[in-house]
């Protein structure tokens, strides 16, 4: 397989996280007998550093041209008082929309070895493994926004075809995993959330096989605390999404495993890792790159179908983790923390081991 890639590596650790992912990809790429060509191009601060634009023109050429958008992270303290228009976080903003990105995917899965990082109790946490789909186009961060001396005001606006597509998305992704949605809403207070509510219902019909319930989004907030483990695809709209995303993202113990796809129904996406760019350790060598490494696996799995390669790279970040080798965030207790490249190494390692093991095992049968 060939596929084209456009490379967002953007500001803080993204360079770095990025340049790791890149390098498992191409491991991935070798053993399995694909060729990724990689473009490289800029967003956010440090697009608007060498353009005075988050998203430049060129930057979109390149990504309309290719298969597949891979990005580290944006933003930035030295950003911090540009106006709105020239903040990295816009440059984000805008590739969503221009590429019509409505679905943002958002997995959360406990790694038994990173437990005790997580603040919850172990048997809260272990059995988590869940899957968020979140409304990313559309709601009121896109909404007319308006502002006087003393009223500000967000207009929420969602169409029916706008909800209609990302549930479907989400009854598609339960019939993949364990068949349980829940559709998040506020129903008893805003009409956008009962049009929600009203189209799930609609749609649920098409997929019996699907079992499905309604929560408002205060009762969710506290259940993901609770019972995390209860939830298999939770979709709901642009900001409910944004704020149960981040706090799900607690329950793992590090943003720095958590990757995401942001994906249109063409399957073409955009994958980064939930962190940010933390510009105090850029530079350092102790990013933690596994939130970006399985971002790649989930391009793999939903942009180009390689369900295999995909499974491949997650089992062998899980592996290292398993294995005792963290960076600086997770290392415990006196264990040596890998900087990025060694954690990296391991990865790949554990990669190449795997390979040889099955080819040996396969000249036998």
């Amino acid at each position: 397989m060939e596929k084209k890639i456009t490379v967002l590596p953007g500001d803080g650790i993204g360079p770095e996280v990025v340049a790791s992912a890149v390098r498992v990809l191409q491991a991935i790429g070798k053993r399995y007998n694909h060729e990724f060509q990689l473009q490289y191009a800029e967003i956010g601060g440090a697009a608007i550093d060498q353009y005075n634009n988050p998203l430049p023109d060129k930057t979109i050429a390149m990504c309309e041209e290719s298969d597949a958008i891979l990005l580290g992270a944006v933003g930035g303290p030295k950003w911090d008082n540009n106006p709105p228009e020239l903040r990295p976080e816009k440059g984000l903003l805008n590739i969503r929309k221009t590429f019509d990105l409505f679905s943002n995917l958002r997995p959360v899965k406990a790694f038994p070895s990173l437990l005790d990082a997580s603040p919850l109790k172990r048997e809260v946490a272990e059995n988590v493994d869940l899957m968020i789909v979140r409304e990313l186009t559309g709601g009121i961060y896109f909404g007319e926004k308006h502002r006087d001396l003393d009223q500000a005001s967000d207009l929420n606006i969602y169409s029916r075809a706008e909800i209609e597509r990302i549930v479907d998305n989400a009854f598609e992704l339960a019939r993949l995993r364990r068949g349980k949605l829940c559709s998040v809403d506020k129903a008893n207070v805003l009409e956008t959330s009962r049009l929600w509510r009203e189209v799930v219902e609609e749609k649920k019909e098409q997929y019996p096989d699907v079992e499905v319930e309604h929560n408002l989004v205060d009762s969710v907030a506290m259940k993901l605390i609770t019972n995390p483990g209860h939830y298999d695809v939770v979709v709901t709209d642009n900001m409910f999404g944004d704020i149960l995303s981040d706090e799900a993202s607690v329950i793992t113990g590090s943003l720095g495993v958590l990757p995401s796809a942001s994906i249109r129904s063409d399957n073409f996406g955009l994958y980064e890792p939930v962190h940010g760019s933390a510009p105090d350790i850029a530079g350092q060598g102790k990013a933690n790159p596994a939130a970006t490494i399985l971002s790649v696996a989930m391009m793999l799995r939903y942009s180009f179908a390689l369900l295999n390669e995909a499974a491949e790279i997650e089992r062998a970040v899980s592996a290292v983790f398993e294995d005792g080798y963290f960076t600086a965030d997770l290392a415990k207790g006196d264990s040596r923390a890998l900087t990025t490249d060694e954690w990296t190494d391991r990865v790949i390692a554990e990669i190449d081991t795997n390979f040889v093991a099955d080819s040996i095992v396969e000249s036998y049968i």
